[in-house]
């Protein structure tokens, strides 16, 4: 039974939550603050935090950038702040969905469900890390230098190292590079892509998403991430990558 902590202060909203969630069959729990959380996470892990924004003790962004450093466990915020700074920082920080109130349950609920699916089948059956079994290569690729992109699991391997597991915005941002390997990506493109906005030249806010993915998978692969800065244009992935999961090969 998968375990769900719902993290709002407006007791009236948790508790109607707390109780629909329950119902359609999942085990919930209910805090009202960053310190309650903490508690309830001492006392048993949870599968998925739907968190507030406007807390008591301390912001959800906050919250939310500490439980993704110190875990696995997916992040849905749940808040009335609908600017889209907030969503990019909601996104950034690590939660993998963003909804603004007032939402129906049975939203929360489907994308329960959808962040349930993904969590199984990115769960690897023993320590080792997943083999992919990626598409042919490329004609002209040696297969030993692919970058693998699993575009239904979402992660992304480098060539005989670890897959690394990807946020919702990181697997947006590489899906659009990776689907044209070599070729620029404009920030227009991109910005519109992670935020359904144009791209506002003052923002470094995709630059501060590529420099925490370039240290995230060479942290968690031992290898750099092929992802060129094109200067006046965007970014390129300049690596040869064939997509997994699918059975689908990047052109």
């Amino acid at each position: 039974m998968a375990r769900i902590i719902v993290v709002e202060d407006e007791d009236d909203l948790r508790d109607d939550l707390v109780d629909y969630l329950t119902r359609c069959g999942f085990r919930v729990r209910g805090a009202n603050s960053g310190a309650a959380l903490d508690g309830l996470l001492q006392a048993e892990d949870a599968d998925i935090i739907i968190l507030d924004v406007n807390l008591p003790d301390e912001d959800g962004f906050s919250v939310a950038q500490r439980v993704r450093l110190a875990s696995k466990t997916a992040v849905m915020m749940l808040t009335g702040r609908s600017g889209l700074i907030d969503r990019v920082i909601g996104l950034e920080l690590g939660a993998d969905v963003y909804l603004v109130k007032p939402v129906d349950f049975r939203e929360v609920e489907a994308q329960v469900k959808a962040l349930l699916r993904r969590l199984q089948k990115s769960a690897p059956p023993s320590p080792v890390a997943p083999t992919p079994v990626p598409a042919p290569a490329p004609a002209g690729a040696d297969a030993k230098k692919l970058w693998v992109f699993d575009d239904i699991e979402w992660w992304i391997q480098p060539p005989g190292g670890a897959a690394v597991p990807l946020t919702a915005t990181e697997y947006k941002f590489l899906s659009l590079l990776v689907a044209t390997p070599g070729e620029p990506v404009t920030r227009q493109a991109i910005a519109f892509a992670l935020t359904g906005r144009d791209w506002d030249p003052y923002s470094r806010s995709i630059d501060s998403l590529v420099r925490r993915l370039r240290i995230k998978v060479e942290e968690q692969s031992g290898q750099a991430l092929p992802v060129q800065s094109v200067h006046g244009v965007g970014y390129a992935f300049v690596g040869a990558v064939a997509m997994g999961g699918n059975g689908k090969g990047a052109e």
